[in-house]
């Protein structure tokens, strides 16, 4: 059973940094992606950032030059720096992974909240 673990989650003030954890365990193919989305409350997942097993990374747009996303591929673990936070980043975000045969595990969530 594969298991993924996030942790760092919690309550900022605007113009702060958080960094988020995710640790992956358990019997899986390869790890060919790994990433993070985020659910406002009533709303749907949508995509923050994602990075390959070759390193390569891709951010949505409100993010780009404020998150950074890196993984340790030996350790199986990812981290996302989330730095100069704004109040419309509040959400709860889920680390995933993709293996070699497209399967997607996800973490439990963690909630990152950005409030004065």
């Amino acid at each position: 059973q594969v298991q993924l673990v996030e942790s760092g989650g919690g309550l900022v003030q605007p113009g702060e940094s958080l960094r988020l954890s995710c640790t992956a365990s358990g019997s899986m193919f390869s790890i060919q992606a790994m990433g993070w989305h985020r659910q406002f409350p009533g709303k749907q997942r949508e995509s923050v950032a994602e990075i390959t097993s070759g390193g390569r990374s891709d951010y949505q747009g409100s993010v780009k030059g404020r998150f950074i996303i890196s993984r340790d591929n030996a350790k199986n673990t990812m981290s996302l720096q989330m730095n100069s936070l704004k109040p419309e980043d509040t959400a709860i975000y889920y680390c995933y992974v993709v293996d070699q045969i497209w399967r997607t595990y996800w973490g439990q969530g963690t909630q990152v909240t950005v409030s004065s």
